[in-house]
């Protein structure tokens, strides 16, 4: 940035609602990462309503929606690309075998170390810009398909799961 830039009120703006909308994100998987630490292990075993996914199983998915934003912004590879096959694209319980949770649980934190480093370097520009899966020629008449319009949906996200989670608690 120039320094014509650095003072420009609409790009401070700009900057400051970015910055909220990544805090939003970092507090919301500091809610995941708080229930995950609270129980003994064998809760998250549990299905978190009768008929629903298992605590474990939303774990998992986390890390695969989360794991699938560096190809979606152009960051680079998934981390845990196996987690995709296990927990995007089946049903909880369609494997008879899964992660442990502790692997999981390193996962979530690797992923989330690796997602924050790189939103905190980027530029409001970068966050203004489209995706990778939308062509320029959508992008153009949408330009609403951003990297930012996607974390405010991954934050959203991470609510929904988190508010399935806070069924479990209501048994114990």
């Amino acid at each position: 940035m120039n320094h014509q830039t650095i003072n420009d009120p609409a790009v401070l703006l700009t900057e400051q609602v970015i910055k909220q909308v990544i805090n939003a994100w970092i507090s919301q998987n500091k809610a995941v990462t708080t229930f995950f630490n609270k129980y003994e292990d064998d809760i998250y075993l549990q299905e978190v309503a009768p008929g629903r996914n298992r605590a474990i199983y939303i774990l998992g998915h986390l890390i695969s929606a989360s794991d699938g934003m560096l190809p979606l912004f152009g960051i680079g590879e998934r981390l845990f690309p196996q987690l995709e096959e296990l927990f995007s694209k089946n049903p909880d319980k369609f494997f008879a075998e899964i992660p442990f949770l502790e692997d999981l649980k390193e996962n979530w934190e690797t992923i989330n170390i690796a997602l924050t480093a790189h939103f905190n370097k980027m530029h409001p520009d970068e966050w203004l810009g489209r995706h990778t899966k939308v062509s320029e020629e959508d992008f153009a008449i949408d330009p609403m398909r951003n990297k930012l319009n996607v974390l405010i949906s991954r934050t959203n996200h991470l609510s929904y799961h988190i508010g399935q989670l806070n069924f479990l608690t209501e048994r114990e």
